[in-house]
């Protein structure tokens, strides 16, 4: 599946409202993870070798739509004149909470919107965030009587481990963003895509075990490792390019390149397939606070914003992948 999203005239443009991200005190070291001690060598050391330093952890109990709640309520405080948002997409948990039950609902009424239209972005993994905004600029644009759309999602280990050998170490997070008409940064131009024969590569048995006995298990590192990677270049290089075609700008007009916290090689592989460089941005929030899941992305461009480096008018391309075989290009404009 591909889709574009393209447009920036007075009655299309659509952009970024607010942005809040919420993240816990407590930094705990990689190596002093409980499960290390019990990880298989090779495991322990892809761990301590990915590039994270820490990872973020919030107080035992503590859930994924109540750490999503609580984003979206905080961002509505710090707004308190913004319009309620006539939509709310929350991009997928790793896991449930409850079956037969409405995980969007439960943000929803936690967070305190009652007339919000609710529902799930599921089936993504990480770019589930980036499917997100572009979604919701398509929900502005195909009805003018919206005013605004929020975003919401918080990253929780599926269990107790944290350490997703070959992947990442998962640290905990939650982010709030709502996308508005006349938003900035405006997004531009944006492309995904999907490839359904990677749809089992990882998964958790979770039915013929308790909850605190789930382990993700990956079906075939080297399939991970090297047909996924092989994939992901294909895609993301030739996604990359449509998108600048899209609209209508040259590659070195780009003025920063950001993608999800997943390892410090990943980082490096990037840029020698795209010929960017990936902004040292990236490369702190990996370190301190691990894969925040889809919340990556939004973090990374909402830490990058706030340091003041870029001007009205900078483009900044956003890469998001992830291990279901999801791939997704933003393109958004200062």
């Amino acid at each position: 599946m591909t889709t574009t999203d393209t447009g920036s005239s007075a009655d299309t443009a659509v952009g970024v409202g607010a942005v809040h991200c919420l993240l816990p005190d407590e930094l705990v070291p990689v190596e002093k993870l409980d499960e290390i001690a019990g990880l298989p060598r090779e495991e322990a050391e892809f761990a301590r070798d990915c590039g994270i330093r820490t990872v973020g952890r919030f107080a035992e109990g503590t859930t994924a739509a109540g750490l999503a709640a609580q984003a979206v309520r905080e961002l509505r405080e710090q707004a308190p004149a913004a319009p309620d948002p006539d939509v709310l997409v929350v991009v997928g948990a790793r896991a449930p909470e409850v079956l037969l039950g409405s995980g969007s609902g439960h943000v929803a009424h936690e967070a305190g919107l009652t007339s919000a239209f609710s529902f799930v972005l599921d089936g993504l993994g990480c770019t589930g965030s980036s499917a997100a905004w572009a979604l919701a600029r398509d929900l502005l644009v195909a009805d003018p009587a919206r005013q605004s759309v929020m975003v919401a999602h918080a990253s929780r280990p599926v269990a107790l481990d944290r350490v997703r050998h070959p992947v990442t170490v998962v640290g905990d997070g939650a982010f709030a963003m709502t996308l508005v008409r006349g938003g900035r940064p405006v997004l531009r131009a944006h492309r995904q895509h999907t490839d359904g024969r990677f749809h089992d590569l990882l998964q958790v048995d979770y039915k013929n075990a308790p909850w605190y006995e789930w382990r993700e298990e990956v079906s075939s590192a080297d399939r991970y490792r090297f047909e996924l990677a092989l994939h992901s270049q294909q895609h993301l290089k030739r996604l990359v390019g449509q998108v600048l075609d899209d609209a209508g700008v040259e590659r070195q007009r780009i003025a920063a390149t950001l993608m999800q916290n997943v390892t410090a090689p990943a980082f490096q592989f990037y840029e020698t397939l795209l010929g960017v460089p990936v902004h040292p941005v990236c490369t702190e929030n990996l370190q301190a606070y691990g894969h925040t899941g889809a919340m990556d992305v939004v973090l990374n461009l909402d830490r990058l914003l706030a340091r003041g480096e870029l001007a009205p008018g900078d483009l900044v391309l956003v890469l998001n992948n992830s291990p279901v075989a999801a791939w997704a290009v933003t393109l958004w404009e200062v």
